[in-house]
């Protein structure tokens, strides 16, 4: 197999042949054809987040054929068409039992790593996938299949952004209809953070971002009205826009410092609910006065978007089958992975929703 490794932070990744281990009996080897460039590869990249060791094979975004299932592996076969999920579940403990399989304790698997060429040596994997790969090798509880007449592109991005996002409305946020949506930042996850609003029916649905394409992008995806914090106060504008008191829910979609994290607490109304969604930087502070949430104003992260992969990525399939969730136009432009690191300087200038690399 081929992999774009990155070896340090602020480096540019460095494609390399690997070896995979033999297929175990729980195991399922998958012939990636399309990976995400996602916004949390970049914190990688940047040393946002040092608790991915690095190097590491960059990726956990991915859409692929299944290639081989090993001997206890039951419900996918081979020549399956499949997302992985960069979260696993042990389906038994108290979250996995009470239907939130992406708050299990189950770390990333540690016995699939590719191997160098002729030696013992092996190479680590972000989340435990590493979809900068043409190949992966993953445990049977990271694999969902789908219908065969799905892209893989489109399907890749199910796999990450597109379930983060819509999942960050819809199932932890429970969007009410005829209820007001302001999201802060307007990139992959925040796009599909107004899609799941505008599913879930709210009204209006405010974006929030510092880049007029981005604002422009997010019309498309479902916006009613748009805000660039950049030229105005976005507090006082989305008060504005929703009648004086705020919205009943803001999603802060950016994860890079702590101010939108506190403006999206300024603009939820009384009982509203702010969610957090942007993964930011290790360490970052949201100084708040503790009188902010005295109306009864609601905080609460979101993980993945409380996703339950194994039932809503064919749930946001027959969404987009539908014509009621566009990932068409998330896939901003494609790349083969010698292009990776092309991708990567696209995402930090802020001009595509999503990069996809294509393998096949």
């Amino acid at each position: 197999m081929k992999a774009a490794v990155l070896y340090e932070i602020n480096t540019p990744l460095k494609i390399e042949e690997f070896d995979l281990p033999d297929t175990g009996p729980n195991q399922v080897r998958v012939r990636i054809i399309a990976s995400g460039v996602c916004h949390s590869d970049w914190h990688v990249v940047k040393g946002d987040w040092p608790h991915i060791p690095i190097p590491s094979i960059l990726g956990h975004e991915g859409a692929g054929i299944v290639e081989e299932v090993g001997s206890q592996v039951s419900g996918v076969r081979e020549g399956d068409h499949v997302i992985l999920s960069w979260k696993r579940s042990c389906g038994y403990c108290e979250m996995c039992q009470k239907g939130f399989p992406t708050l299990c304790e189950l770390p990333p698997d540690t016995s699939t790593l590719p191997r160098f060429p002729g030696e013992q040596r092996t190479m680590e994997k972000m989340a435990g996938l590493g979809t900068f790969g043409t190949h992966a090798l993953v445990p049977q509880d990271a694999v969902v299949s789908i219908d065969k007449d799905m892209p893989f592109a489109q399907a890749a991005l199910i796999g990450c952004g597109v379930m983060t996002g819509v999942g960050a409305a819809i199932n932890t946020a429970q969007v009410q209809q005829g209820s007001s949506v302001a999201v802060f930042g307007c990139g992959g996850v925040g796009l599909n953070c107004i899609q799941g609003a505008a599913i879930a029916g709210a009204e209006p649905i405010i974006a929030v971002d510092v880049r007029d394409n981005k604002l422009e992008m997010a019309k498309r995806f479902g916006a009613t009205d748009t805000v660039n914090a950049s030229k105005e106060d976005a507090v006082a504008r989305i008060q504005e826009l929703s009648g004086g008191p705020g919205v009943h829910y803001a999603f802060e979609a950016i994860g890079v410092t702590g101010e939108p994290f506190l403006q999206a607490i300024q603009c939820t109304r009384r009982r509203g609910i702010t969610v957090f969604v942007g993964h930011a930087p290790e360490g970052t502070p949201v100084a708040l006065d503790a009188r902010m949430l005295m109306h009864e104003k609601t905080v609460i992260g979101s993980y993945y978007g409380s996703a339950r992969p194994h039932v809503d990525f064919s749930r946001l399939i027959r969404l987009y089958k539908a014509g009621k969730l566009n990932l068409d136009e998330l896939v901003t432009r494609t790349y083969p992975l010698e292009g990776v690191n092309e991708a990567f300087e696209a995402l930090g200038r802020g001009e595509v929703a999503r990069s996809v690399l294509m393998f096949d």
